[in-house]
């Protein structure tokens, strides 16, 4: 231990605040208990629990100074960096709710999140500004945009010059573990987005549940390489804050393989979690040229892996545990674990329900299923989202019958191990991305070229799946391509999101009722020799 205790505190008045059981309180005790121990490093540059702490406060005392309150939303459109961990804590420690954003997102699908979530201070870098500045001028509602990295446009404010600042003024301010944390945007099904809201319940639940399921110790070091834009991302730093372990941050950017082996080499990574698709590449890459690697644990997760990768994984790591973990946003996210110990007897699995959330699995009319039917899976549990921002009727819907519906439809073995089925709602995973077809197809109605569209899945080896999009042209169009098309997407969607192949019909198949008949959709032109392009 390096802390010293000089006098002795009547615990009876310690301020409830200090109390608190979320990741601010925790930050403050690893800076007090271990105040040079690395908590953060990124490209070499290693923040300490007291760094991080201190810079924490100044950034949430800069915001508390131009008008920042408990409870307003902080845009947060950054890549992933040291910056952005302080950018979180700094808003919850004054209450503030941040709301992270993916970066590849079109300047109208920000421009919604603004309006949406009523954020008045976007916090960005240099190289996005520009789409800061963009999203401002249609919005016309942010009062701040604050830059990580320097900016020539006067009117932004300096990042480092705000952490610079004194905090001595910085207000004591309890926060409740049940006030909202993040924001996090899911793409909707009825094609608009809706804005999870974790709490600091959630994330604690979060940290506990990987506690259990990844072994995390205070000596670990953790790389976390998926985007903090997604769940996945902060929610891999939740244990690591706990515990006052190392978090590594990788940059994002094209994935190569062998410079993530390089890196976690040098850093003695033992805890990583990477999506199906780059552990494929990653394996093939250290059998090509083994490095002497310290890894612990090995997880996936967030798209379906294949018997292939896994038994890469184990062949290629066979002294880590290889998890996989399953959930949602909505849930802080994991759900399900299975355990590296089933990883091989369980291939295809996702494992049992973690300790910390109850589950049942469903018919459509709220009556549990019969071990080994079909149903879909409902969660109650600490990590639970508190609900959808400013959505009542989302809200509603998602706790039907008091339970949150996950649109999972899954199966459970004589063992109580799950397996996914199919997904109740009408999603494509890319790549690790949630792609919701109905947004897509929202997109692809006003092109003035498409007076039908349909969105369907197709397998591909490298993203799992890809978007297709099969159209009827409106009257007196008689050809179209998908390079037609790019311009306009390019304005309305993420480029992930982006149909990679085009089919053209005389009409889309319906049912009685009107509705597109999708299974008909993927079974004419959802497989790779359809003939479609990359």
């Amino acid at each position: 231990m390096t802390a010293t205790v000089d006098t002795v505190t009547d615990l009876a008045t310690e301020p409830l605040r200090s109390r608190r059981n979320h990741w601010n309180n925790q930050i403050k005790r690893h800076a007090f208990m271990n105040p040079e121990g690395p908590a953060l490093k990124f490209q070499g540059e290693v923040t300490t629990w007291k760094e991080l702490d201190e810079r924490t406060r100044a950034f949430a005392a800069a915001l508390t100074r131009r008008g920042v309150e408990f409870g307003d939303r902080i845009l947060v459109v950054l890549l992933n960096r040291s910056e952005y961990v302080e950018a979180v804590l700094g808003a919850n420690l004054i209450g503030a709710i941040p709301v992270p954003v993916n970066i590849r997102m079109s300047p109208a699908e920000i421009a919604f999140l603004v309006n949406d979530s009523g954020a008045k201070v976007i916090v960005t870098e240099t190289m996005l500004a520009p789409l800061a500045d963009a999203v401002a001028a249609s919005t016309n509602a942010i009062d701040h945009i604050v830059v990580v990295g320097g900016s020539d446009n006067d009117s932004h404010l300096d990042f480092e010059a705000l952490v610079a600042e004194d905090s001595s003024d910085l207000p004591e301010i309890d926060v409740p573990e049940e006030t909202v944390a993040l924001i996090m945007y899911t793409s909707g099904t009825t094609g608009k987005p809706k804005g999870a809201m974790l709490t600091h319940t959630n994330m604690q639940a979060q940290a506990v549940t990987c506690l259990q399921a990844l072994q995390t110790r205070s000596d670990d070091i953790g790389s976390c390489v998926a985007p903090m834009f997604h769940i996945a991302g902060l929610g891999a730093m939740a244990p690591l804050f706990y515990m006052g372990a190392l978090s590594v941050i990788h940059p994002l950017g094209a994935f190569d393989p062998n410079d993530m082996l390089d890196t976690i080499e040098k850093e003695g990574t033992t805890s990583i979690f990477l999506v199906p698709a780059q552990w494929q590449a990653v394996c093939a890459a250290q059998q090509a040229k083994p490095r002497d690697l310290k890894l612990r644990v090995t997880s996936w997760g967030a798209a379906p892996a294949s018997d292939t990768v896994l038994r890469a994984m184990n062949e290629t790591f066979p002294d880590a545990l290889n998890v996989a973990v399953f959930g949602q946003t909505e849930m802080s996210p994991i759900t399900c674990v299975l355990e590296g110990k089933d990883a091989m007897n369980k291939i295809g699995s996702i494992g049992k329900v973690v300790p910390a959330v109850t589950a049942r699995i469903i018919d459509p009319e709220g009556n549990d299923v019969k071990q080994g039917e079909v149903g879909e899976i409902v969660y109650h549990g600490p990590n639970m989202m508190k609900g959808y921002w400013q959505n009542e009727q989302g809200t509603a819907d998602a706790f039907a019958c008091g339970w949150f519906h996950s649109g999972d439809l899954v199966r459970e073995d004589e063992d109580g191990f799950l397996y996914v089925v199919d997904r109740a709602k009408d999603m494509i995973i890319s790549g690790g991305e949630n792609i919701y077809c109905a947004e897509v197809e929202n997109v692809l109605f006003g092109h003035p070229s498409i007076s039908e569209a349909a969105i369907i899945g197709r397998a591909h080896e490298k993203w799992g799946e890809v978007p297709v999009a099969v159209v009827v042209l409106a009257e007196g169009v008689t050809d179209l391509a998908l390079a037609d098309l790019e311009p306009y997407l390019n304005e309305n969607l993420a480029r992930f999101k982006h149909p990679k192949g085009l089919v053209i019909v005389d009409e889309l198949p319906r049912n009685a009722g009107g509705k597109v008949v999708k299974p008909t959709l993927r079974a004419s032109y959802g497989s790779k020799d359809a003939g479609l392009a990359d």
